[in-house]
């Protein structure tokens, strides 16, 4: 008989070979109609015209004054709303919402990298994710899944990775993802190895239990390498070590329940902000209002399309799992951390950060096939940002951090075609972006 891991890979194996990528059908594509948001801020133009030719955009204007060659593939977007493809710079490819970590670990990472980090990936895309940042994942399987992306033998989302994050505390079951710091030494050669495999940034998790050497170490290693390297906040202490230390970025909100960030923090991140170089600030904090939802409503999750491309299999072993949501806590003080996280954020904001978008999808009971629109809606909601400058948060500003934005963030001539269209008015209803009609990655029709 064969064992779970073994039924998986036939499951799984039988599942990628009946979905292989489309191919361009044709160069020419020009969407007309929709009302567009094109990123950077600009208002909205109703009636409008996006010319792509391959990969990229051509030409961008309202109807009438693009012209469309008679060879073109006509797509209509009338009736809806017409945007950049999204940004999600926080997201765990090599998990799919199970609350039991040590249990998903032991049956189902070893399936990262042929199964998993895939439909991950591809869930991503079809919810209108187009370029992503992957945090702690096994090296192999993160250098394998962005290669194949990239070559277009998979679907999924333009991926950048971190590979394992660098962590002084992590235990002995998380080693393939999370790599222990023993020392200045040690902290140099494993951020050296990371860096001389091609990651594209390095992460550190609560930089303030690191020794000061130790930091320099792995930052010496980040500039010399030409990468940035950022800061995973477990507690408020972590947010000046880290900026002492010169990370790029800051993820998540941390495990303190204090409304405002304390002075230390607001000191650095307003000498940042003074500098013209606001700190980019990725908070996952959808992770704790879906976490609260879902304590209180889990049977509705059954009518929600958080298992595509799930066989049953795994369906089961994800449902299962959650039905000890309300008696757990997965996330530390769930309730707590839920009344504050958004004066938090505010705080945060007010002092200079620059919040962007990363859902931390993934993580237990938060699904990739939904948290991105799901961390929109908090930003909005609980951050106070508005509509306009969460969907920037998701496209353009994100697009620059990863300085990706001569290519790619905002619906503009030149730039890739990486484009979704939506039903409703998302400036009215930022939940809107749930109604996903069509994605775009790179002028190829993935939904």
């Amino acid at each position: 008989m064969l064992s779970l891991p073994a039924v998986l890979i036939v499951v799984f194996g039988v599942l990628w070979i009946v979905t292989p990528l489309q191919a361009h059908a044709g160069t020419l594509k020009a969407l007309v109609g929709g009302v567009l948001i094109d990123g950077t801020g600009a208002a909205p133009l109703s009636n409008s015209v996006i010319l792509i030719d391959g990969e990229r955009i051509v030409a961008v204007g309202k109807q009438g004054t693009v012209v469309i060659p008679d060879t073109a593939q006509i797509i209509s977007t009338a009736g809806l709303t017409v945007l950049p493809g999204l940004w999600d710079l926080s997201v765990h490819l090599s998990r799919l919402g199970h609350l039991d970590t040590r249990h998903w670990d032991e049956l189902y990472l070893a399936l990262a990298d042929r199964v998993v980090m895939p439909l991950a990936a591809k869930q991503l895309l079809q919810s209108g994710v187009t370029s992503a940042r992957d945090v702690a994942s096994p090296l192999g399987a993160a250098l394998s899944v962005r290669d194949r992306i990239n070559t277009q033998r998979i679907p999924g989302p333009t991926l950048y990775i971190g590979g394992p994050a660098l962590d002084k505390k992590a235990a002995p079951s998380m080693h393939a993802y999370r790599w222990q710091i023993q020392g200045a030494m040690d902290a140099q050669q494993k951020a050296q190895r990371l860096a001389n495999a091609g990651v594209d940034y390095l992460l550190v998790t609560n930089p303030a239990a690191l020794a000061p050497a130790e930091l320099e170490a792995i930052a010496r290693v980040a500039y010399d390498s030409g990468i940035p390297w950022n800061a995973e906040i477990s507690g408020d202490e972590d947010i000046a070590v880290a900026l002492a230390h010169n990370a790029s970025g800051l993820l998540g909100v941390g495990l303190d329940l204090h409304p405002s960030l304390p002075a230390t923090a607001a000191t650095v991140l307003g000498a940042r902000a003074a500098s013209n170089e606001a700190v980019p600030w990725v908070a996952g904090a959808s992770l704790l209002t879906n976490y609260s939802w879902l304590r209180h409503n889990l049977n509705a999750l059954d009518a929600l399309p958080w298992n595509d491309g799930l066989p049953a299999i795994v369906t089961d072993d994800i449902r299962t799992s959650l039905n000890a949501i309300s008696n757990t806590d997965a996330v530390a003080l769930p309730a707590e951390r839920r009344a504050v996280v958004g004066s938090r954020l505010a705080s945060a904001r007010a002092m200079g950060a620059r919040l962007l978008v990363g859902s931390d999808s993934g993580m237990p009971g938060h699904f990739h096939t939904r948290a991105v629109v799901q961390e929109i809606d908090a930003l909005v909601t609980d951050a106070g940002l508005s509509p306009l400058e969460a969907i920037r948060a998701a496209t353009l500003d994100a697009a620059r951090l990863m300085k990706a934005a001569n290519d790619n963030g905002s619906i503009e001539t030149g730039k890739y075609a990486d484009i979704i269209a939506v039903k409703g008015d998302v400036l009215q209803r930022i939940s809107a972006l749930h109604d996903i009609e069509l994605v775009m990655r790179h002028g190829l029709r993935q939904r």
